[in-house]
């Protein structure tokens, strides 16, 4: 391999926009399929890099979140000379993300106009936000060259899920294998106004417990109160691994899912790429900037006259966007009958 096949790749923090990088991943593997994908990135997302067949290196970055820290960052970027990459793509759009790759040494580094980057970033691109609407879109452009158009179809993301991981968890969590499995994700780390209420989500999961199937509930430490919640109203049938996997693990059991539903978040992205038929659920914030990359995807999204206002709290009070999505309106999507998964 020729030092020129080399490219770092400065990540994005959010998972579900890691996921969406991987459409970027897998068009520079066909594009220059000899090069190698290195990819620095906070050290949380390293799960999801652990699961894309593309990548041959993910370096954890060691910055705490909202500090600028020149000279660790500097020093940090002299440490990787040695690797002589010729490239860095910058899928972030901070001053400091464009540190390392110049302290680096890498003689090309594309990223957007950002935040007084010039000299940073050799190879600036200014940002049509109107052109590009759409994440994954922001993110491939980048691993084009500047007169390129970009293909209509988009490469689709796809995790690899560890096999063996899954069936170890299968175990230790007693779910049985013979029974169809819903997983439900009832998180957004990014606000309430993202979350469709929890006895909504309880409905749903009462409806296919009542069905015959398991329910494993996935989010963070941060959404244990939901996930409580819905248990509660479950009388604590489902599954609750909110805060009791870590992420790698929680693509491995959504990997054993037969159905997904999930409000706009990191995990809906992760569901679309494992190939899960997958309801999405939006409401402050729009479908048409970070849909889930599978065609499948049902996506819910009322597109009320205040939507979508991207607030993390309902600006009016009343959180209509989500409230009048009813469970009825998203079950008939779902399918979840025993007959299905009859043997």
């Amino acid at each position: 391999m020729s030092s020129a096949d080399k490219i770092l790749v400065i990540g994005p923090s959010w998972v579900g926009d890691m996921v969406l990088a991987q459409s970027l991943f897998k068009q520079l593997k066909s594009d220059r399929p000899a090069c190698q994908i290195d990819v620095a990135a906070p050290s949380w997302t390293l799960p999801l890099l652990a699961r894309m067949p593309e990548i041959t290196q993910a370096i954890a970055l060691p910055f705490k979140h909202g500090q600028l820290s020149l000279g660790e960052r500097w020093r940090f970027g002299r440490g990787l000379r040695v690797q002589g990459y010729t490239q860095a793509i910058l899928l972030t759009n901070s001053l400091k993300s464009a540190i390392l790759p110049w302290a680096a040494g890498i003689p090309l580094r594309t990223g957007f106009k950002g935040e007084m980057r010039y000299g940073l970033v050799n190879d600036m691109r200014p940002l049509d936000k109107t052109r590009l609407k759409k994440t994954v879109e922001r993110f491939m452009t980048l691993g084009l060259s500047p007169q390129t158009v970009l293909p209509s179809a988009l490469p689709q993301p796809a995790l690899v899920a560890d096999a063996a991981n899954a069936d170890r968890l299968l175990h230790a969590f007693k779910l049985d294998a013979s029974k169809p499995m819903l997983g439900l994700c009832p998180g957004a780390e990014y606000g309430e106004a993202k979350r469709w209420p929890a006895e909504y989500y309880a409905q749903v999961a009462n409806h296919a417990l009542d069905a015959g199937w398991q329910v494993m509930l996935f989010g963070s430490d941060k959404d244990a109160p939901v996930t409580a919640s819905i248990q509660q109203l479950t009388q604590q049938r489902c599954l609750d691994l909110a805060g009791k996997t870590s992420l790698g693990d929680a693509i491995d059991l959504m990997s054993l899912c037969q159905r997904v539903v999930s409000n706009d978040s990191g995990l809906m992205h992760v569901a679309a790429a494992l190939d899960k038929p997958l309801v999405a659920i939006y409401g402050s914030s729009d479908p048409k900037h970070t849909p889930p990359m599978h065609p499948d995807a049902v996506i819910q999204y009322l597109g009320l006259s205040c939507s979508p206002c991207f607030k993390r709290v309902c600006p009016l009070g009343h959180l209509n966007c989500l409230r009048q999505l009813s469970p009825e309106q998203v079950l008939p999507t779902l399918a979840l009958t025993r007959v299905e998964f009859a043997s």
